[in-house]
């Protein structure tokens, strides 16, 4: 995997309809949200070593907005993120920025947008490496055919993610 995300990380937890979610942040944004029951050593692990401090500006932030989004009140993050991976990877996880909210793309659509027409299951695998999900709608790409394919957080989760946008 790409470059370690630099700095001090700082770490809580915020209930959602999905669960608990575990955030972390450095000082430049939001690096990560990951699912409870979904840490195998993933981008938190950075953290668990480090000292924290009861609350990050960027962390209260992300929680703020995480549950505006999750009451369909909002439809676009502003809160900064930081993210770390290959050129590659970043470049997937630009494109899944400008998927607009309540729509999806395919995996080979998404190939196609960043200019690698036949990258569709590297494409995958980038996607299934965001830190980040929810924030990085990797929710909003779906199979050529429509059906939901996967999801690191889980395919029910996807689906929730995906009604929510549909709904709201």
């Amino acid at each position: 995997m790409g470059a370690s995300i630099p700095g001090r990380v700082f770490r809580m937890s915020a209930p959602s309809p999905l669960g608990t979610l575990y955030l972390a942040a450095v000082d430049a944004g939001l690096c990560a949200v990951d699912f409870a029951e979904d840490r195998k050593g993933g981008p938190l692990e950075i953290g668990r070593a480090m000292p924290t401090q009861p609350s990050h500006p960027h962390l209260e932030h992300a929680c703020r907005e995480l549950e505006r989004y999750f009451k369909g009140a909002l439809r676009t993050f502003t809160v900064p993120l930081v993210v770390s991976g290959s050129p590659f990877e970043e470049r997937v996880w630009n494109a899944l920025l400008r998927i607009p909210w309540g729509s999806t793309l395919s995996y080979a659509d998404l190939a196609r947008e960043i200019g690698q027409p036949t990258a569709s299951r590297a494409v995958g695998g980038a996607n299934g490496r965001n830190r980040i999900p929810i924030l990085i709608p990797c929710h909003r790409v779906v199979t050529r055919s429509g059906a939901i394919g996967g999801y690191s957080g889980g395919v029910a989760r996807k689906e929730f993610l995906l009604r929510l946008e549909q709904l709201s």
